[in-house]
């Protein structure tokens, strides 16, 4: 058995008795900061595909054909390749795993479905990858925080984990009906959110493996279900410890420091204390300030107490750029950003950290998914136990103030989800309900943006149909469903977050969305996670004895919206300014003279619309930073470029 290193230099050779290869050349286009990984198939057209990019892909591993498999740029910290006779398994991501360690488990895989029990040995967020007489399999997590897509070039399949170096190669063209839809719904839902953006490139379903043959088109196999919820909190609190505490141990960054939030909320403070186990010098994060509604700052403040041994990195709220400010652009051409409105106070604490040696970073992001839920899981549990479905329901009743009559006509109904997107179609242009609407569907019906065309809107109402036709839960249990369907639409989002992590010079690293965590916490009952008694209840015991008791007790969650309401008034002059010249109106997507009037006079559900105005920026600014690359999207030369570093503006001096 021959063990492949993770770290490759030199032009051609050979390390420990296995082949590598570094592509050079001073000319050689580069990838962007963050890591990028190509796949070929192990055949003669992979081989000459390969040959098409090199020159872009400066790290190769190879098949033990010898021909080229992996290629790309990448942390050596980040690859571990291992083989036994003609099977090679490379994983790829954040894990406690060394060469070693995978060799040890390579000779339990003979053909690609094999790799299932090794994969569901691996702790952290990683692609794993395997190659097999002649076949590959790539995966990446169940969340979608590490997605796989696929493409053909000349009827050879590659893959990779970045859609628009794949759009590049092949010279894709952007997905026109998701871009209709990110104007018209603004909140996009798996499997909507596991589409790529660009034509011609397939996003691997978060469960399910890209199989590339020698021969013929890929295809995905789906390999992951999620356990079946049978424990109790009291039963299952302890592994989602375990797993969790795992997950931050393995967080260790070999240079620099490791830093972490530390806003006051339960999420971000249990990973500080699982951190200061590890690295008791931990540097922590935190904005100061709060208000009435938000009192994160003062839990933060007894948790940073506790804490003796970090050090603490405050800063003053005021000292942040205010959300919805300019400058508007974004740094990535893979798809539209979610997250737009506070990315320059984001980009701010990153620098903060870097400047004090902070090379990885740990954010809760992903608890709320997988910790909260609505009450869709009483759907499940009424049939099952019904007495006490119905006295959780009037519990979520008095803290929503849900009408009796809609409760209870919303919970027995029986509609399948394809139905249910059927009506999201045609509460498009349905207006939004006069109070407060039970959560007890499939999901929030939301009608279209003020600003969103009729062609957009009936664009989006196609599309909706589409998704309506043969699509299945992805649990049996509704409250399994939901979280899932809450991740799996998460993860892409937090996805492009740490890539803008990483363009500023620090890994963003998110312990609750790895694979063994999520599954722990899925073996829960629903109606115990989601419970309407208590705050985040499965957290709050798995933490209990690391914690502090102030912290895990807490039953409140800091709200921003008064001040995101006030920042984005302030700034309408600069919104309006921005879409004077809208590409999104060229295409005939958006009415500017609409969305003029909706942002001086915004309606009600303002914490609705302001999350479609994201949407809608996300949108206007992907489309502008593709234009803006050389030689426009449609050709494989601007694509590949769209792959590559340019010069982005200085928020600081554009301010």
């Amino acid at each position: 058995m021959r063990e492949l290193p993770p770290v490759m230099d030199g032009s051609a050779g050979r390390a420990n008795g296995a082949d590598v290869a570094l592509i050079s050349g001073g000319e050689a286009l580069q990838f962007l900061n963050d890591d990028n990984l190509l796949v070929f198939p192990d055949s003669p057209g992979g081989a000459r595909v390969h040959r098409q990019v090199a020159a872009m892909a400066p790290q190769m591993v190879p098949h033990a054909s010898g021909r080229p498999w992996l290629a790309g740029s990448w942390d050596p910290e980040d690859l571990v390749v291992a083989d036994a006779g003609p099977v090679r398994v490379a994983v790829y991501g954040s894990v406690s795993l060394t060469s070693e360690r995978l060799s040890a488990l390579v000779p339990t895989v003979r053909a690609l479905p094999d790799l299932d029990r090794l994969v569901r040995r691996l702790p952290g967020s990683a692609h794993v990858l395997a190659s097999a007489h002649g076949q590959v399999r790539f995966q990446g997590t169940v969340t979608g925080t590490r997605c796989v897509f696929t493409a053909c070039v000349d009827d050879v399949p590659i893959a990779g984990d970045r859609a628009d170096v794949l759009a590049g190669i092949t010279g894709a063209e952007v997905d026109e009906e998701l871009l209709a839809a990110s104007v018209t719904s603004g909140m996009f839902f798996a499997p909507l959110s596991e589409r790529s953006w660009w034509r011609g490139v397939q996003q691997v379903p978060a469960d399910s493996y890209a199989v590339l043959p020698g021969n013929g088109a890929a295809c995905m196999v789906r390999w992951w279900l999620p356990p079946e919820p049978h424990l109790s909190v009291a039963q299952g609190a302890g592994q989602v410890g375990e797993r969790l505490r795992e997950a931050v141990a393995l967080r260790q960054p070999r240079q620099g420091r490791l830093s972490a939030d530390l806003s006051g909320g339960m999420d971000s403070t249990s990973l500080c204390f699982l951190a200061a186990e590890h690295r008791p010098d931990l540097l922590t994060f935190r904005w100061t300030g709060g208000s009435v509604i938000n009192d994160d700052p003062q839990y933060a403040e007894q948790a940073a107490r506790s804490l003796e041994r970090a050090e603490h990195l405050t800063v003053p709220e005021s000292s942040a750029p205010p959300v919805f400010s300019p400058p508007y652009w974004a740094s990535d051409t893979e798809a539209p950003r979610a997250t737009t409105r506070g990315m320059n106070a984001i980009r701010t604490g990153i620098r903060l950290l870097v400047e004090h040696g902070a090379t990885w970073h740990l954010a809760g992001h992903g608890a709320d998914e997988l910790f909260t839920g609505s009450a869709a899981y009483l759907h499940t549990l009424v049939r099952r136990r019904p007495v006490t479905a119905l006295r959780e329901l009037q519990a979520h009743r008095a803290l929503s103030r849900w009408p009796l009559a809609a409760s209870l006509s919303e919970l027995l109904r029986g509609e399948d989800l394809g139905t249910w997107w059927r009506r999201c179609a045609d509460g498009l242009v349905r207006p939004a309900p006069a109070g407060p609407a039970p959560a007890l569907g499939w999901g929030a019906l939301l009608p279209a943006t003020p600003w969103a065309t009729g062609e957009a809107v009936r664009t989006t109402q196609r599309l909706f149909h589409s998704l309506a036709d043969g699509i299945a839960p992805l649990a049996p249990d509704r409250g399994q469903h939901e979280t899932l369907t809450a991740l799996r639409s998460a993860g892409p989002v937090l996805r492009l977050l740490r890539r803008e992590f990483a363009v500023e010079g620090l890994r963003l690293e998110l312990p609750y969305l790895d694979d063994r965590v999520v599954e722990a916490v899925l073996a829960i009952h629903p109606h115990e996670r989601c419970t309407p008694w208590r705050y985040k209840p499965v957290l709050a015991a798995a933490m209990r004895g690391r914690v502090p008791d102030v912290i895990l007790d807490r039953s409140t969650k800091g709200d921003c919206e008064e001040s995101v309401d006030r920042a984005l008034q302030q700034h309408v002059p600069d919104l309006l300014e921005l879409f004077e010249d809208s590409l999104l109106a060229h295409r005939g997507l958006i009415d500017v003279a609409k969305l003029r009037t909706t942002l001086r006079t915004p309606p009600r559900s303002a914490d609705v619309w302001s999350a479609q105005l994201e949407a809608t920026l996300g949108a206007e600014l992907w489309l502008r930073e593709i234009a803006a690359r050389p030689s426009g999207p449609s050709t494989a030369s601007a694509g590949l470029a769209a792959a590559h570093p340019h010069h982005m503006p200085d928020p600081e001096e554009a301010l």
